[in-house]
């Protein structure tokens, strides 16, 4: 590759209130791999607004051993809510903003961003997303780095046949790519994606965050709803893919048998707002003015949960949906499609109630089962609990993801990397 020239990215440093009893008290390191120096790792990223990709990055980030990972951040676009919280860690952050995946100016950034990593000295590279993956791997492969990864955290079902073909060119650059499911690895597989390796990690919850004391009386009075009256809601970005119109039309026949329930659409209604003025259409047409609240975007998930009696997740497509593992740490009973790797964390019947896609008889049903049979919100909102405080903790998804950081720079470099003490 010829000499690289440095670029001008910009930059910037109940129960459900205890942990099971059988919830692995794992120490951050123990048993995982380090190298004898620090890793130089980057993450690549669309932007730091709110979001389950998002949201995931900046906890995986902060969790890892800074004496073993010397870490860096880039991005297409350097906005979003969670900024102030990677500037708080005083992390590097580059942006790379382009206006199109094509073109002269796009390849110029490209150019720019594959001699940063030769400057750095980045050893691993880890791209998630679409817009991540096609940007920044071709770039990675040209500068030399050792451990090119590409993440692939939904089906895909929302994208085109271009953007399929394209992502699998890309996905081929890459010496590893993670998933969050195993559903994600079969959709894949299905759409002939020809990739090296592929490794299932699941997202991991900071679950102590949900260890939250109350019934999210304040949360209810904000809303202007008594504290008794049953809340069922959403936690999701106001996105068709994720199937609030379903949601919309079940609440409707719920509606008609408990006439004191109120629904919440809790999320960021600014990245879609013609799908959020239909939303609201639709609100109108279904009668629901005075029963549904669109809250738009809030940091203070934890206390929301505490006012929720049933989460419900109506999505089209998904990988592991960060929402609903958050509504399951919180003891909170769960209604979930059956799309993407919701299969993988509700079990029907135990662990929450299970529904196909785009049925929103079979969703009201699902909800109505949950509010009239409290004994069985409750087993499944602790059942979910369990799982989610045992399997899917933060600290489980850091120690996988960094030894499989040092397990590939070990194979593609031949350096031996020892267990850290």
């Amino acid at each position: 590759m010829p000499e690289c020239v440095a670029g001008s990215g910009s930059s910037a440093g109940t129960s459900a209130l205890t942990p099971p009893v059988d919830a692995p008290a794992v120490a951050p390191g123990v048993g995982v791999e380090a190298a004898s120096e620090r890793i130089r790792l980057l993450k690549f990223v669309t932007l730091f607004a709110i979001g389950g990709t998002e949201r995931q990055v900046v906890n995986l980030a902060k969790g890892m051993d800074r004496a073993r990972v010397d870490l860096r951040l880039a991005c297409l676009n350097r906005v979003g809510e969670l900024l102030p919280e990677c500037d708080a860690e005083g992390w590097s952050i580059t942006e790379y903003r382009i206006h199109r995946l094509y073109g002269y100016e796009t390849l110029k950034r490209q150019w720019e961003f594959a001699c940063h990593l030769r400057r750095d000295g980045i050893q691993v590279l880890h791209t998630y997303g679409f817009y991540p993956n096609v940007f920044a791997l071709p770039a990675a492969r040209a500068a030399g780095v050792p451990v090119v990864i590409g993440s692939v955290r939904d089906t895909g079902n929302v994208w085109s046949r271009w953007q399929h073909e394209i992502h699998k060119i890309c996905l081929r650059l890459a010496t590893h790519v993670i998933v969050n499911a195993e559903a994600v690895r079969r959709d894949l597989m299905r759409r002939g994606y020809a990739v090296k390796g592929i490794t299932v990690i699941p997202n991991g919850i900071d679950c102590e965050r949900f260890r939250v004391p109350g019934s999210g009386e304040a949360v209810r009075r904000d809303w202007g709803i008594p504290l008794r009256v049953p809340v069922v809601g959403v936690l999701s970005r106001l996105l068709p893919q994720k199937g609030h119109d379903y949601f919309l039309q079940a609440a409707a026949v719920v509606a008609a048998r408990h006439p004191d329930v109120r629904f919440v659409l809790v999320g960021d209604t600014k990245i879609n707002e013609a799908y959020r003025d239909h939303l609201k259409r639709l609100v109108a047409a279904l009668g629901l003015q005075d029963r549904v609240l669109f809250t738009g975007f809030r940091m203070d998930v934890p206390q929301l949960l505490r006012a929720l009696t049933v989460s419900v997740l109506p999505s089209l497509g998904e990988g592991l949906s960060n929402a609903l593992l958050e509504s399951m740490a919180a003891g909170v009973p769960v209604v979930a499609t059956t799309a993407g790797g919701n299969p993988e964390i509700v079990e029907d019947g135990v662990t929450g109630l299970l529904v196909p896609p785009a049925d929103a008889a079979a969703l009201a049903s699902a909800i109505c089962r949950l509010l009239e049979t409290p004994a069985l919100a409750a087993r499944c909102g602790e059942a979910g609990r369990r799982l989610v405080w045992t399997q899917y903790s933060l600290e489980q998804a850091v120690i996988r993801t960094e030894r499989l950081y040092a397990d590939l720079l070990r194979e593609r470099s031949g350096r031996r990397w020892r267990p850290a003490a």
